[in-house]
């Protein structure tokens, strides 16, 4: 197929125009945007290279020359997404609101993109807009006197609560709209249900929790809670010496790792 590379390639390390010949029509942005575009409106499963290609004008066979692989359409796409941070000069000195601040961001994010929980993965990770998200991430860990391993894993761990979190919230919200009936109609009817399994006696622990708590769930509350819970297990670390970067063992290079935190 024209322009499908014969060995594995990263498309970030081909040249996105050669060095001779006419300028290519089209730039990486704006495939990319057009994709986007496409998963929006119709979700990811829309995202072909034949619809970007009508999305844009241009023949299929003419997009493969830009975008080698549909994997390679899905980078662009999780790249462009991922600049849509709007990161800060420089973090506030304060690791866990600066944490807090990036996690409620790709909450919104994922939102405005529901597709993009699919695409949350170390495979997408590398693009530029991914590593510009990681590099600030662990800048605002510069004060945790840690190795930058566990500053990897923690940015990760964060992203995880996003990505889970979201990605239930949108499948509640997709069931919710394929109901023939309201959301509060079914909710009343599994309630029901729920009340007369909990007072048969069954489930003595269910019985306990219920009656300490009845809800309704406050999901921001809750998604706070679980973001707070991850952050509070790295807490008490003691900060590196000035406020600077983490200590000898976890200065220099990163260490060579097979996964890395999703940057979008």
């Amino acid at each position: 197929m024209a322009g499908r590379p014969a060995e594995p390639e990263v498309i970030w390390s081909r040249p996105e125009r050669a060095g001779r010949g006419p300028r290519p029509a089209y730039s990486r942005a704006d495939i990319a945007a057009a994709a986007v575009r496409l998963a929006d409106a119709d979700g990811l499963e829309a995202v072909t290279m034949r619809h970007v290609a009508g999305e844009l004008g241009c023949g299929t066979m003419s997009l493969y020359n830009y975008v080698p692989r549909k994997e390679d359409l899905y980078e662009l796409m999780a790249d462009a997404v991922a600049g849509e941070y709007e990161l800060p000069e420089k973090p506030s000195g304060d690791w866990r609101a600066d944490l807090t601040a990036l996690a409620h961001r790709a909450r919104t994010m994922m939102h405005g993109h529901p597709w993009m929980s699919r695409l949350m993965s170390s495979v997408y990770g590398f693009s530029p807009n991914s590593l510009r998200y990681i590099e600030y991430s662990l800048a605002c860990l510069d004060a945790l006197d840690m190795p930058y391993a566990e500053k990897m894993e923690l940015v990760a761990m964060v992203n995880g609560v996003v990505t889970t979190y979201v990605a239930n919230e949108l499948q509640s919200a997709e069931r919710t709209r394929s109901l023939p009936w309201s959301a509060e109609q079914e909710h009343t009817v599994r309630m029901a249900y729920l009340g007369r399994e909990i007072a048969s006696g069954r489930y003595p622990r269910l019985a306990s929790a219920f009656a300490e708590d009845a809800g309704p769930v406050d999901v921001e509350v809750f998604f706070d809670r679980a973001l707070n819970r991850v952050l509070d297990s790295f807490t008490g670390r003691p900060e590196a010496p000035g406020g600077g970067s983490a200590s000898a063992s976890g200065s220099g290079s990163a260490p060579n790792r097979k996964q890395a935190p999703t940057g979008a």
